[in-house]
């Protein structure tokens, strides 16, 4: 029998009971203040004591050492003495920066500091919720929509719609959005109105509108105004098919697929910052652009690109079939979980869109595969000058850390990493460092990315961004 380190469990133990103490911390900033506590982009909201820990954990895999709660929980006590207003702020990031900050300030200066753009003149005052409705409620509609519920103090979910279904259609769809074979059971309480065809997901009530035809509902009837609609079901990809959503009650249009003609194409943390204004209707292009767009734009600013491919094995999705039927693509017939099936993909293509500048031609294809969620992207450069392997990897590791694109794009070493490892990751893509590639003037990246939750990410910033609700996060990314 193996003998228990006295030493180790009392360790663990103690943090454990810091970890414990943080819980109500951190809820009631997010409650009272609407400040969203991060530990490395990682949101410590609603997490459990062991979530927390391992959370903390995950800071030696990127940064070579664990940061413990030990560290983090001086910083979290400070800002509850301070005013703060609607922000992100990221524990990990405080904590580093002050170890390296040699001017002797207290935490509690230091964090003051740090955080000054929340704080006194600079604070953000509180908005009423943007309301948002679901159009569609497939894969990335449930996921958006659990997203949505999680977030309610910015964006509220009121509506759903859907084409008429049988008998029992709202408890159907409420027991699809209450458990998921991939992503689990949803965190909170569901119930159902049938009555009232309502969904009440955590205390917020969403109604269920049956619509076969966008252009016959009008929002404001069910007290829907200035809403942001987001398409998930890919049925209208262009400017004109999209342009039925811009129904009363009704301000924005944001696709989940590539837009085709003049849409926009916007990948959160590349160019989300471009969209106008006026701008109505806009794509969040596809799940494979946002994994590859901006590993390849971080690439492209520190060691250029002149051209690339793309290979990407993608997980199998609802167009395939189950066994071999008719199908109106050549391949995608073929039963999706027992084949490997060569396919098309856009996301090479698309590339362009997001990244204008980019003065390299990029081309790409895809491999489905039999798994239900969680794709590669493997992303072949040819770079504008020589580098070494040790060099890419150190820049991906401190982009994952503390630049602007670190939401979209994270950073693992370990060395046993599989696809089922990255379910539920919120970025965009995730460097396994572990394959990675690099000779000369050639570098070729491995690209994890949830073809499902972590896009669902990008497009929740996206409507945030366009809701005005996106707000900032203290200490700022490195530039």
């Amino acid at each position: 029998m193996t003998a228990v380190n006295d030493d180790s469990f009392t360790n663990w133990k103690n943090r454990e009971e810091i970890a414990e103490s943080m819980i109500p911390i951190i809820g009631k900033l997010h409650r009272e203040q609407d400040v969203t506590v991060l530990l490395h982009s990682r949101s410590l909201v609603n997490k459990s004591v062991v979530s927390i820990l391992k959370t903390h954990r995950f800071a030696r895999q990127i940064a070579g050492a664990e940061l413990s709660v030990t560290e983090t929980m001086p910083f979290l006590q400070a800002l509850t003495t301070l005013d703060l207003g609607p922000s992100q702020i990221d524990l990990g990031m405080l904590a580093e920066t002050y170890k390296k900050d040699d001017r002797g300030l207290s935490v509690e200066e230091f964090t003051a500091e740090a955080v000054a753009g929340a704080t006194g003149d600079n604070k953000i005052e509180r908005r009423e919720p943007r309301d948002v409705v679901l159009y569609g409620f497939g894969r990335i509609g449930r996921l958006v929509a659990r997203l949505l519920i999680e977030k309610a103090g910015g964006l509220r979910l009121r509506a759903i719609v859907v084409r008429g279904g049988g008998d029992q259609d709202i408890v159907k769809r409420a027991s699809l959005l209450r458990r998921d074979s991939i992503h689990g059971q949803f965190q909170g309480t569901i119930t159902v109105d049938e009555a009232n065809s309502k969904i009440i997901a955590n205390g917020n009530e969403i109604k269920v509108i049956y619509s076969d035809d966008p252009t016959s509902v009008d929002y404001t009837a069910y007290g829907i105004n200035n809403a942001i609609l987001i398409d998930n079901t890919g049925k209208w990809r262009d400017r004109e098919g999209l342009s039925k959503h811009l129904r009363p009650g009704i301000d924005k249009v944001v696709l989940t697929a590539p837009g085709k003609g003049d849409v926009p194409n916007v990948v959160h943390g590349v160019n989300h910052d471009m969209i106008k204004p006026d701008e109505q209707i806009l794509s969040c292009a596809s799940c494979t652009t946002n994994a590859i767009v901006p590993p390849l734009k971080a690439m492209a600013d520190e060691y250029g690109v002149l051209r690339g491919h793309v290979e990407t094995i993608h997980s199998f999705t609802n167009d395939q079939n189950l066994l071999d039927n008719y199908h109106s693509s050549d391949r995608r017939g073929r039963s999706a979980p027992l084949n490997m099936v060569i396919t098309e993909t856009g996301a090479a293509s698309a590339v362009a869109k997001a990244l204008p500048d980019l003065d390299a031609t990029i081309t790409g294809s895809s491999i489905r595969v039999p798994v239900p969620d969680v794709s590669i992207a493997i992303l072949s450069l040819q770079l504008g000058r020589e580098t070494t392997r040790a060099e890419v990897l150190d820049y991906l590791r401190d982009v994952s850390l503390t630049s602007p694109l670190k939401r979209q794009i994270d950073f693992t070493t370990a060395p046993d990493a599989v696809s089922s490892d990255f379910i539920g990751s919120r970025h965009a893509s995730i460097v396994d460092a572990g394959p990675t590639k690099v000779e000369g003037d050639n570098a070729i990246l491995y690209l994890w990315y949830d073809n499902e939750f972590g896009y669902s990410c990008q497009v929740i910033r996206v409507v945030q961004h366009v809701s005005g609700v996106e707000y900032p996060t203290y200490p700022a990314p490195a530039v």
